[in-house]
């Protein structure tokens, strides 16, 4: 079968090969056909190791599917079931999980370290235990979650963890409150999403931040009320809260000077939430007076802060109702052939998701 594959961390390409071969079928396995995959940042920080990924690997963690086959034991799937791919499945067992805090379960996370492919008898990794730029995948059945027949695929691939995270954000970790102000720092399809999220809670004034303008003016489209550059956020800042700060700050970028920059952006007692995954070598430093001077609350979100099963749920249904665009995030579509053309639209920020057809 077909898969874009990365030979070693640090490539800027994937190398889409036709001798690739889904393995690891077996009790409480499924294997899944994937026709629509989203190309999420993620990707391209595992790529140049900003995650950690074992390499060889295939990329994508954002795809939707139909079940082909289903191992010994698997009850809740059957061959021809349409679902998502969950990157992060919850175990229900752990004590993650037993808090009510399932989006902590490491369970997704133990999935990366065992191959999901072979090819010419060497082992493949799969991204986050997945790997989505492939024609077919073998997970475990925890991580095929059923969808309505309504749901396209490639509006499933991008609840799979884009939608999910950013609108988890505002509804789940920041409760944002109505009538409050907002900044949302990086406006990609997560960012996007976090302003979709801080609407529906009825946020007055939602500032998004990005340096690509057809970005800015996406997020506008999407809710945002004003849209500006980095360079003249203290400007929007004096405008929309009279230079105090704003009551919630989204950091949807994953660098510490962003995060920074959105601490410094948030009003004393206000929230900063963290969204975008970062490196495990890149410090955000804060000085232990302004902590305990500014009672700041610093939130970070992993995949949206919630269960993660509730949140595909309450996604759909807001979608159903027109609730939240999630058609609009997808401004460019490729075949699998074209996934380096998908890097580049990524890299250069011309995307906010760009749908990726098998």
């Amino acid at each position: 079968m077909r898969a874009a594959v990365l030979h070693e961390i640090g490539q800027e390409k994937l190398e889409v090969l036709d001798d690739v071969e889904a393995v690891g079928f077996g009790p409480g396995r499924v294997r899944v056909r994937v026709r629509a995959t989203g190309l999420c940042h993620s990707d391209l920080s595992a790529m140049n190791g900003v995650l950690p990924q074992p390499a060889p690997f295939v990329p994508g963690h954002e795809g939707a599917g139909e079940i082909l086959e289903v191992g010994e034991g698997v009850r809740h799937l059957k061959p021809g079931d349409r679902v998502v791919i969950c990157w992060l499945p919850a175990c229900g067992a752990c004590p993650a999980c037993g808090r009510g805090q399932s989006e902590l379960c490491l369970a997704g996370f133990m999935n990366a370290g065992t191959p999901n492919f072979r090819r010419s008898g060497t082992d493949v990794f799969g991204f986050a235990g997945t790997g989505t730029f492939a024609e077919e995948v073998v997970v475990d059945a925890g991580c095929a979650v059923p969808i309505p027949e309504d749901v396209p695929f490639d509006i499933a691939a991008l609840i799979g963890c884009g939608v999910t995270t950013g609108l988890g954000a505002a509804l789940n970790t920041a409760d944002v409150q109505a009538g409050s102000s907002v900044a949302v720092i990086g406006c990609g399809g997560v960012g996007v999403s976090a302003v979709q999220g801080a609407r529906l809670k009825g946020a007055a004034e939602i500032v998004a931040v990005d340096p690509v303008a057809s970005r800015r003016e996406s997020a506008l489209r999407f809710g945002a009320t004003k849209a500006v550059p980095p360079e003249e956020l203290a400007d929007a800042r004096q405008q929309v809260t009279g230079g105090e700060g704003f009551d919630y700050v989204f950091e949807v970028v994953g660098r510490s000077a962003t995060a920074r920059t959105a601490y410094e952006n948030t009003r004393r007692g206000g929230t900063l939430v963290v969204v975008g995954a970062g490196a495990m070598d890149d410090f955000l430093q804060l000085n232990m007076f302004e902590l305990f001077f500014d009672e700041k609350r610093i939130l970070p979100s992993m995949y949206g802060g919630g269960d993660v099963l509730r949140s595909y749920e309450r996604t759909i249904a807001l979608w159903r109702a027109g609730r939240v665009d999630l058609a609009g995030l997808i401004t460019h579509r490729v075949p699998l052939a074209g996934i380096n053309e998908a890097l580049d639209q990524m890299r250069t920020g011309t995307a906010l998701r760009t749908c990726i057809e098998i």
